[in-house]
């Protein structure tokens, strides 16, 4: 089975960057092949063990991804929440956030375009960082990572936060079991965030300040295009 975050088209490759995963395991296979079934036939029952799948579930189970961070900071535990996107405009998902940065959750967004966050607010959103990253390539890949009291569940997939997303279409983001491709999704995160020379300021001011950090020049794109050239 195939799980991907978009433009699978060899022409949009030389423009896009997308994350594609390829994998035999049962679990994604499995829960595949019912969305395909789902398609074919709407009505009937269908249940996904593994897969975000919506209009389905999908909201829900960010949901409660979202309030086990907020149970885990709570708790003294290690939490945080990381995720790499083209668009964040759910009103409820931006309410959800909001609440995560109150309790204290770390909230570090990569997101390329509409974005109804607005950052640093006192007892609100002073919690929630989000940069956009404007490049050589267009920034595609839809990327979730929480921290789930170390245990680091990945996700990937198709689906921005948006309610069109969300609640009206047929999207899919799988779970990321394999470590190695974690870690490789994992360091796309951590160098997107590391970026100081295209990555600017989304703060909801429609400022579009670049970020800096004092640190030497750091291009995430051409350094995972040169990470990967030499793999």
């Amino acid at each position: 089975a195939v799980v991907g975050t978009g433009n699978f088209h060899e022409g949009n490759a030389r423009v896009y960057t997308d994350y594609f995963l390829m994998t035999a395991d049962p679990r994604i296979v499995n829960d595949v092949d019912e969305v395909f079934n789902f398609i074919r036939h709407p009505y009937a029952p269908v249940k996904f063990r593994y897969l975000m799948v919506s209009p389905n579930h999908m909201r829900n189970v960010l949901y409660n991804l979202i309030d086990d961070e907020i149970a885990n900071k709570k708790a003294g535990k290690e939490a945080f929440i990381r995720v790499k996107i083209n668009h964040i405009t759910d009103e409820t998902m931006v309410t959800k956030l909001y609440e995560a940065s109150r309790a204290g959750v770390p909230v570090d967004i990569l997101v390329r375009g509409n974005d109804s966050i607005v950052t640093g607010v006192d007892r609100l959103s002073d919690n929630i960082h989000a940069r956009g990253i404007i490049d050589r390539y267009l920034e595609h890949a839809r990327l979730f990572h929480f921290c789930a009291g170390g245990k680091n569940k990945v996700y990937l997939g198709s689906a921005d936060w948006m309610p069109r997303n969300l609640d009206t279409r047929v999207e899919v983001a799988a779970p990321v079991f394999d470590e190695e491709i974690k870690a490789d999704v994992i360091r796309t995160i951590d160098m997107g965030l590391a970026d100081n020379t295209h990555s600017r300021i989304a703060d909801g001011t429609g400022a579009n300040t670049m970020y800096t950090d004092g640190k030497p020049p750091f291009r995430s794109q051409q350094a995972l295009y040169d990470a990967y050239a030499g793999s």
